[in-house]
């Protein structure tokens, strides 16, 4: 009876061994192969090295378009009525061309008045001047028909007699020019961009039109103060033009501004554009972007499959000695074909993972690859 006893203790104490072991066994078989799975690396990458390269430089701006230079053409003479209005908003005109016409009559009336004045002061000078000649001549012969004073008399009339003539021609001038100024003409070729000339109005010497010279437009951009120093006139521009698929417009710096906005900090760079500009659709006041070309300069690089944009900030991942990526904040600046520039957080030479950043994060453990395999 003991030994039935003792006999099923032992089955007791060996069943529970066993199933111990077996839990012990499974157990080290899990943790085996999690830690298995944790070896195991996530995704295998190519390293590419930061790489510095000459890019061009450039400068963004922004500004409005204006006129190169605009003329203001108004009447020069006042009180008259315009009894034509030739050209409208838009026209393009030649220098010279007639772009209204004053009411003549009355200009016309006192030019023919002035006129025959100064017919008939001529007429008097000669005969003054016919009066002290044969004055000089008596005087001359000294025959004694004339006093001194009688002389003083006839020479003083031809004198008196010249100046009112010569006053005469002086005011048909005057009124030759007032009747010229009746017709308002253009002072240069160029295009008609504002008109307050009506029909019918009597002008008192106001604007009655604004004209942009030689159609030509400049394009006034606006730029830091600290970044004048680095402008000087001639330099290339490009400036973007509004509209989907519209080529750029390239144009040159001609000045800059000598005085900065106390409000703004900003100066004034004045860019001649080309002729074709207005063709192109460009109109005075419009508000563009461009890029100032500033030569070429040293710059880091990577492509940009290899910086990750997240959460607002720019990243690289470093592969450390065991595989593990390292996580590294960037700034980058601009974009040229497949490539980004580096403003910091890298120097030239360190090599980061290339591609699939968005796969990865901070202490992920990755493999290698090199770029010949990764390309098979």
């Amino acid at each position: 009876m003991q030994m039935n006893k003792h006999s099923k203790w032992m089955v007791t104490a060996l069943a529970a061994a066993l199933v111990g072991g077996w839990a012990l066994a499974a157990e080290s078989g899990k943790d085996g192969a999690a830690a298995a799975a944790k070896a195991r690396p996530a995704l295998s990458v190519q390293l590419v090295a930061v790489d510095g390269q000459d890019w061009p430089q450039s400068l963004s701006a922004s500004g409005t378009v204006a006129a190169w230079q605009e003329a203001v053409v108004g009447a020069e003479i006042s009180g008259l009525r315009l009894s034509q209005v030739l050209v409208n908003v838009g026209d393009a005109v030649r220098r010279g061309q007639l772009l209204a016409q004053l009411s003549s009559d009355t200009v016309q009336a006192e030019l023919a008045q002035s006129r025959a004045a100064a017919a008939e002061a001529l007429a008097a000078l000669e005969g003054a001047r016919l009066d002290a000649e044969r004055a000089r001549a008596l005087q001359a012969s000294g025959s004694g028909a004339l006093s001194a004073q009688q002389l003083q008399q006839y020479l003083t009339a031809e004198q008196t007699a010249k100046a009112r003539a010569e006053a005469a021609q002086a005011r048909v001038r005057s009124d030759e020019l007032r009747l010229a100024q009746t017709r308002i003409l253009a002072p240069d070729d160029g295009l008609i961009s504002a008109r307050s000339a009506t029909l019918g109005a009597v002008v008192q010497g106001q604007e009655l039109f604004r004209l942009i010279r030689g159609k030509r437009l400049e394009w006034r951009a606006e730029v830091p103060a600290a970044e004048l120093p680095r402008l000087k006139p001639g330099q290339a521009v490009q400036i973007s033009l509004p509209g989907a698929g519209t080529a750029p417009l390239r144009g040159s710096v001609r000045m800059l501004a000598p005085t900065v906005d106390s409000a703004t900090r900003n100066g004034l760079v004045y860019v001649d554009l080309p002729a074709s500009a207005m063709e192109s659709g460009l109109r005075a006041g419009s508000f563009v972007r461009g890029e100032i070309q500033l030569g070429s300069g040293r710059v880091l690089s990577l492509p940009q499959t290899a910086v990750l944009l997240r959460d607002g900030f720019s990243y690289v991942f470093k592969v450390g000695a065991e595989g593990k990526v390292q996580q590294t904040k960037v700034a980058t600046g601009r974009r040229v074909g497949d490539r980004i520039e580096l403003l910091s957080g890298l120097k030239a030479g360190e090599r980061v993972v290339a591609s699939g950043v968005g796969f990865l994060s901070d202490g992920d453990l990755v493999q290698v690859v090199p770029t010949t395999a990764a390309g098979k």
